[in-house]
């Protein structure tokens, strides 16, 4: 189905807390950044994040979703109006989560 620039728009306006947030396009679909790691994505209208242990402690209760068929599971953000949230979320997560791969030249 793809994701609407409009959703990819209202949820990059909902981190705007957070310094350094940037996305990529990847076929329909939004890659999410913060500080240059990847954090998760949008996908099919739904803001999935990477199942991390700081996110799973922060959000017990979240779903864990298929971004697309044969990826690996993610997390549900359900609080996305919830800007305070997304910063805590994010901010623990970023330490977890892997550097960057250096790009082939």
């Amino acid at each position: 189905m793809g994701s609407s620039k409009e959703y990819l728009e209202y949820v990059l306006e909902q981190l705007s807390l957070l310094e350094d947030i940037t996305y990529r396009a990847m076929m329909g679909e939004y890659i999410i950044y913060y500080r240059g790691k990847i954090i998760g994505g949008i996908y099919d209208d739904r803001f999935l994040v990477k199942p991390v242990k700081s996110a799973k402690e922060i959000m017990p209760d979240a779903e864990m979703e298929l971004p697309y068929e044969g990826a690996k599971e993610m997390l549900l953000v359900d609080d996305v109006e919830n800007r305070e949230f997304l910063e805590k979320l994010l901010k623990a997560m970023y330490e977890e989560l892997p550097a960057p791969k250096k790009r082939r030249k």
